[in-house]
């Protein structure tokens, strides 16, 4: 008869055993243990450790403002190669075609379907998207920042953060433990647009402008120098630092508005220092159509000045004193370590495929997480109490059997949620407590049936074999019934759902476990001992 259930008690054993170990990362002791074990234990959610809760908004309709000027600009761009005669200017949200030929319709048709023809004349054709693409693009831009945002996040190096996506254009970031508000802010919603634009030092214009101008004066220079502008060109702004003085000024470009190159082509962004200044900079490769486009615009602007720009800012504006091959350029702007390697993070992640709005940012304190999980354990240890209590009072010797499968429950669970590294929220504290429930409902529907066989006169051993294989799939049915809503919160829920559907998901295969085996082997174990008479129960 031991061999039976031996390979049972050599089962609750090991479980025991490697759940202790799994949850010894997420006690004082992690520093002291080995590496690959460090890498195991609860982690705490937002709600228990504090961090950051943001909810952006993706502007869809400057994302279809983009989408339409880089059509309108590659296709003036393939009009001047074919030499057609004609020129695509952008206006409002549409592109206009200086030319109604039929050469051009052709085109238009066989390369850039996605423009459908609004109105036509002798002199140019009109062209926008339709409703459909419109609502494409904006539903696409989301679905863009959401990846984009989660790259940026999982280079920052957050534990467990969640990001998804709420409403139409909306995206909610819960970043648990950051304590620089700012940074994350600043990594997450900086749109990191990169262009690449030729400064006009050639216009009477660029000679009256302040080279350099303090800080906050943005604004009067483009009120008094904005209707003095050539057409086709606009004013941007950089920053310096003077590197005796510390002191930080602002200096006005004048440039044309034509982007010659974008981000897209980007393929890696790292930080280097200038042996130089021993002051660090961010040096940026290429793919191979980005690499012969770069190698196009220096060799057409010798002796030019190139503007680096992100997100309207301009970080540097080197003279091309050559053709530039190899598809490497560098961005410097007197930035600190820290600067430099978020730029490279945002830069390798790709940029934003429209602005961001905040429409809400909280910051959680830790005192709110730690009072959080003070009441979770308040309520968890007098629920144990009161059940442990009544079931050795209702069910005598059988009731001290299942606070022990009850105690096992808790230990595995914990151990469980530490192997998967799984993070633990308020509602997964619930989880937790309703688990403990529910382990105590089974036994109770056991204990019953051993009941119901002790009065039909059944012997002690053959009542307990009997009880359990007639609550088996009651106990069974029960279980997957509420596994199946674990496993559609999960799916459907978000952030704190999603942790109560973890410890609830958990708790269901655990109370199968320690209410089928667990108890079962207590009781096999005392019967098979001696020759039991009357049962306690």
């Amino acid at each position: 008869m031991k061999k039976n259930f031996s390979w049972r008690i050599a089962l609750i054993l090991i479980a025991t055993v490697l759940s202790i170990v799994f949850y010894l990362p997420s006690t004082s002791m992690k520093n002291s243990l080995p590496e690959w074990l460090q890498e195991y234990g609860v982690v705490l959610g937002l709600d228990l450790q504090g961090g950051v809760h943001l909810v952006y908004e993706v502007d869809g309709d400057k994302a279809v403002d983009i989408t339409v000027e880089r059509l309108a600009s590659s296709l003036n761009n393939t009009l001047k190669e074919k030499e057609l005669g004609a020129e695509a200017l952008k206006e409002d949200l549409q592109v206009i075609v200086t030319s109604s030929a039929k050469e051009v319709s052709v085109l238009m048709r066989e390369e850039f379907s996605i423009l459908q023809e609004v109105s036509r004349t002798e002199e140019r054709i009109v062209y926008g998207l339709d409703d459909a693409e419109i609502a494409r693009i904006k539903d696409y831009a989301v679905d863009q920042a959401l990846e984009t945002i989660r790259n940026r996040v999982d280079a920052f190096g957050v534990a467990e953060p969640t990001i998804h996506r709420q409403g139409e254009n909306e995206i909610v970031i819960q970043l648990p433990g950051v304590k620089d508000t700012k940074r994350a802010i600043d990594l997450v919603g900086k749109t990191a647009i990169l262009e690449f634009k030729i400064l006009d030092e050639e216009s009477p214009v660029a000679a009256q402008i302040p080279y350099n101008i303090g800080p906050g004066q943005e604004a009067a220079v483009i009120e008094e120098f904005g209707d003095k502008l050539p057409e086709g060109d606009e004013l941007l702004f950089g920053k310096t630092v003077n590197r005796e003085t510390g002191i930080e000024s602002k200096i006005a470009y004048l440039m044309k508005k034509q982007t010659l190159m974008t981000g897209e082509f980007l393929t890696e962004a790292r930080v280097n220092i200038d042996q130089r200044y021993n002051e660090p900079y961010v040096s940026i490769d290429f793919d191979s159509t980005g690499a012969k486009l770069f190698e196009q615009i220096t060799g057409n602007n010798i002796k030019k000045r190139l503007a680096i720009i992100l997100d309207n800012n301009v970080y540097s504006a080197p003279t091309i004193q050559d053709k530039i091959a190899g598809g490497s350029a560098m961005i410097s702007g007197s930035f600190t370590m820290q600067e430099a390697r978020d730029l490279a993070i945002i830069l390798r992640s790709g940029s934003l495929p429209a602005p961001l709005k905040m429409l809400q940012n909280i910051t959680v304190g830790p005192s709110l997480g730690r009072d959080s999980i003070e009441a979770g354990k308040k309520a968890g240890l007098i629920g144990a109490v009161l059940v442990i209590i009544f079931m050795v009072a209702y069910y005598k010797m059988s009731g001290v059997i299942a606070d022990f499968a009850l105690a096992l429950n808790i230990i595995y669970l914990i151990g469980a949620l530490s192997a998967f590294s799984a993070t633990l929220t308020l509602p997964g504290i619930a989880g937790i407590i309703l688990a403990i429930g529910m382990a105590v409902d089974s036994n109770v529907l056991m204990f019953e049936r051993i009941r119901e066989e002790l009065r039909l006169g059944k012997t002690p051993r053959a009542a307990i074999d009997s009880g359990y294989d007639k609550a088996f799939w009651t106990i069974f049915d029960s279980h997957v019934t509420t596994l199946i809503t674990a496993v559609v919160l999960f799916q459907f829920g978000t952030g704190p759902i999603k942790g109560f559907a973890v410890t609830l998901g958990l708790g269901v295969f655990i109370n199968l476990f320690t209410a089928l085996i667990g108890t079962k082997t207590v009781f096999d174990l005392i019967t098979s001992r001696q020759e039991v008479k009357r049962l306690s129960i």
